[in-house]
């Protein structure tokens, strides 16, 4: 296989673990292009709702998912915004019910194998930062640095529900952590892509370093390898 000269950092990891905002800084921090993959299949939920298809019938999702055109922008306070068919539904896809629905329709093989190439057309100089559970295992295994960031369940649940409380929702911190111990349990048992470092992969634990003590961590690894 030809080699692709656009170069690719992925981020994987659980819920929690901070790929969101190092995928922000390192993204800035480069001017590379970022894909958010778990936001991929949040919009792929919101469509089969708005399309009122069942997300347990796979092979339907796996035709949403085929024509699926998402993308991210950047707004003026640095966040990155989903846009779906021209609207901005970043506020929509962050719901948990978005969250539990999204983790349904990953676990299903044509739904993923469908996905890939939406993935990977992100793909676009100067580079691409690609947060997700897969882009180092599976979308793209070829990619100049591969990190996986982990952390406790309990620090992770706490990370979310001050989030969701900051967006002013109303939500159980012992739910959240039931939750992300199920959607945890889900990605790792999958039989298809499941939530696993890269062999190759940087494995830093996220539990008690800030986002910017981790995005320190990997600049010294970029540096590393002399990434520009």
């Amino acid at each position: 296989m030809k080699e692709d000269p656009i170069r690719v950092i992925t981020i994987d990891g659980p819920s929690g673990s901070g790929k969101g905002a190092l995928s922000f800084l390192l993204s800035q921090w480069m001017s590379w292009n970022v894909l958010d993959s778990g936001a991929i299949y949040r919009v792929l939920a919101y469509s089969c709702r708005s399309n009122n298809v069942d997300l347990l019938n796979e092979n339907r999702v796996a035709e949403l998912a085929r024509d699926l055109k998402a993308d991210f922008q950047t707004a003026e306070n640095g966040e990155i915004r989903t846009i779906f068919q021209g609207f901005d539904i970043s506020d929509i896809i962050r719901r948990e019910e978005s969250g539990k629905a999204a983790s349904k329709i990953a676990s299903m093989p044509r739904v993923r194998e469908a996905l890939v190439l939406q993935q990977q057309s992100f793909r676009k100089a100067p580079g691409l930062i690609a947060d997700g559970r897969d882009m180092g295992t599976v979308v793209f295994p070829d990619a100049i640095l591969k990190i996986f960031l982990s952390a406790d369940e309990s620090v992770r649940a706490s990370r979310r529900y001050l989030q969701l409380m900051g967006k002013g929702e109303s939500v159980s911190l012992a739910r959240l952590r039931g939750e992300i111990e199920l959607r945890d349990k889900r990605d790792i048992s999958r039989k298809v892509s499941p939530l696993v470092p890269a062999e190759d992969a940087l494995i830093i634990d996220s539990t008690n370093l800030s986002a910017t003590e981790v995005f320190e961590r990997v600049l010294d690894e970029v540096s590393r390898l002399k990434i520009t």
